[in-house]
């Protein structure tokens, strides 16, 4: 019987009870209370519709936690979901495995910042252009720059460095060296950037060539930010998308739940830290 049990990838003692009729059959899920999440969640994921059942559990528990009521687990949810066909599709073909040797996840906040840029076209050709700087330890987006049909030039860079250092430390300079990881780009390469990126506090970094995943931190925000934002928005002119940003930002800061913070936004990342602090 073992070998059967092994075959058929069952335990032992259940398929004594099938053969002995003593099994009893599972009942689907039901529960009672689910009648009350539902609608929550039906709301949550109209207005979220990129989201997977693990980033809807942390919305719907932030929305419980703030009304006196108890959490639902995880575990609920997705089945309340799959009953109401309301889950992701899967997209049909397995990730390629790309291999990565360097140190992403920063151990405590202001000691790696990420930066990358991004493209995406609006309905009527004109291409914007998007250049970040991520903290690698709460994920917070600190600064950033947008264009419409032109490059990021050194000289956003440098503002974007600036207004980062203001951000944080309330001062022009960091109190103790900051790394700043980018790619190989001639806006943060420049000599300009790296001498003005020195007189902040800031020490310059760049990704191997041909090594996106060296800057995995960014590159992660970038699926976000057009998974989440651009292909669920209407995108009908530059003026209309470089209007919309600052609100996606600064949503994502707030609301985005991330796995590595405990399914926490960023923003509230850092205040429960300041919090224990």
């Amino acid at each position: 019987m073992m070998a059967v049990a092994t075959t058929l990838g069952v335990s032992r003692s259940n398929l004594h009870d099938r053969l002995n009729g003593s099994a009893k059959p599972r009942r689907g899920y039901h529960k009672a209370q689910d009648a009350v999440v539902l609608p929550r969640i039906q709301t949550l994921v109209a207005k979220r519709p990129t989201y997977g059942y693990r980033r809807i559990t942390a919305l719907l528990n932030r929305e419980l936690r703030t009304q006196g009521l108890p959490p639902v687990n995880h575990k609920r949810v997705y089945r309340i979901m799959e009953r109401n066909n309301l889950l992701l599709q899967r997209s049909g073909f397995d990730r390629p495995e790309r291999n990565h040797d360097g140190k992403v996840i920063m151990m405590r906040s202001n000691l790696r910042w990420c930066s990358d840029g991004l493209e995406f076209a609006c309905w009527n050709g004109d291409i914007i252009r998007l250049a970040f700087l991520i903290d690698a330890h709460d994920r917070e987006i600190i600064s950033w720059r947008a264009v419409a049909n032109a490059g990021i030039s050194g000289s956003d860079v440098r503002d974007m460095l600036l207004e980062a250092v203001e951000s944080r430390f309330g001062t022009h300079r960091a109190p103790e060296q900051v790394e700043v990881l980018s790619d190989n780009g001639s806006a943060y390469t420049a000599k300009e950037t790296r001498i003005f990126a020195q007189q902040l506090g800031l020490k310059s970094c760049f990704t191997p060539v041909k090594s996106p995943q060296s800057n995995g931190m960014s590159e992660a925000f970038v699926k976000t930010l057009k998974r989440d934002y651009v292909r669920v928005n209407q995108l009908p002119n530059a003026k209309t998308v470089l209007s919309l940003i600052g609100d996606w930002i600064e949503d994502y800061n707030e609301n985005h739940p991330h796995s590595g913070l405990k399914w926490k936004s960023p923003r509230e990342f850092i205040r429960a830290k300041t919090e224990t602090a």
